[in-house]
């Protein structure tokens, strides 16, 4: 479900939390849907569930997930508690940032890097249209 790579230098919580977000934005995991357990997941990905726990955490705090207690974790739907222009602008240009050195670290151009989101992003239509 997740792609998690123990050979990948970074940590394992964070290649988590990218996926989830990932799956989110590509429309594998859409609003309202169920995720698996704590346990569940972990077991899955062979990696502590205190990991996962910590992932779900972050990104229930970010307004990615809720967990309904007794019921389990969801992805959130935006509405009232969305973040403001602002705070996304914010955001974005972190991740932007972010992409563009890891991009670089690569030996991987702008141009490059851009092209390649937009291929990502049509096959990602091509599979949820």
């Amino acid at each position: 479900m997740f792609p998690i790579d123990t050979s990948d230098p970074t940590p394992l919580y964070a290649q988590l939390e990218r996926g989830i977000r990932a799956a989110i934005v590509t429309g594998r995991l859409r609003v309202g849907e169920r995720l698996p357990t704590v346990r569940q997941l972990a077991v899955d990905l062979r990696i502590n569930a205190n990991t996962v726990a910590k992932v779900y955490a972050e990104l229930e705090r970010a307004g990615v997930l809720e967990t309904r207690r007794g019921v389990g974790t969801f992805v959130k739907a935006l509405g009232a508690g969305a973040a403001s222009r602002a705070e996304r602008e914010r955001r974005l240009a972190a991740l932007e940032d972010r992409f563009l050195a890891e991009a670089a670290a690569l030996g991987v151009s702008v141009d490059e890097a851009i092209e390649h989101l937009r291929a990502r992003r049509h096959e990602g239509r091509g599979h949820h249209a």
